[in-house]
């Protein structure tokens, strides 16, 4: 089975301090600014939201993140807005960021030149090790690498029919939904 995209194009999450999270994102992960705009008018609460905040004129900035993909921020009005949990339904729990071994190591260098507390590394499994850490908006973040040069991050964590099929039979009995999640995936390693 092929996937319909080729990855993700951005993900767009909130702060209501654009310079902060800037100079988080820029000065201690190194994501480079690649765009800087105001949500134009009648986007935020006029008849044209495609699902933007409902707010007018919010600043949405995107900063590359690698791999031909980008991490956005909407900036929110100061207390607009309550401050989200990341373990509710439809909220995103944290991203994870695949790096090299190298880079795996610059970034935790630099985390701790800016005193930011960080759990790991820990082997997270499939022979990734990760670090787990809060960027300045309560936003977690992960940077996982999996000691080689490039990332292989589908390959290292894609798993066997059987494999898989033993946690999918706790979801679900029937064999024909069964088959057809499986049927992409190889019969052995």
């Amino acid at each position: 089975m092929t996937p319909m995209s080729r990855g993700v194009h951005h993900l767009a999450l909130n702060t209501d301090d654009m310079k902060t999270t800037m100079d988080f994102y820029v000065g201690v992960l190194g994501m480079p600014l690649v765009h800087a705009l105001k949500v134009p008018p009648g986007l935020g609460t006029g008849p044209g939201n495609r699902g933007n905040p409902p707010f007018e004129n919010l600043r949405h900035y995107f900063f590359d993140a690698g791999g031909d993909s980008l991490v956005a921020f909407f900036e929110m009005p100061k207390g607009a807005k309550p401050k989200g949990d990341r373990d509710a339904i439809a909220a995103m729990q944290h991203v994870s960021f695949a790096v090299s071994t190298e880079r795996f190591h610059d970034v935790v260098k630099k985390l701790e030149q800016h005193d930011i507390p960080l759990l790991g590394p820990i082997n997270v499994g499939s022979d990734t090790w990760s670090i787990y850490f809060y960027d300045p908006n309560g936003i977690r973040l992960e940077f996982s690498h999996q000691n080689q040069a490039e990332p292989r991050v589908v390959e290292r964590w894609r798993q066997t029919q059987e494999e898989a099929l033993a946690e999918l039979r706790t979801l679900s009995g029937d064999a024909r939904w069964l088959e057809t999640m499986v049927a992409h995936l190889p019969a052995s390693r």
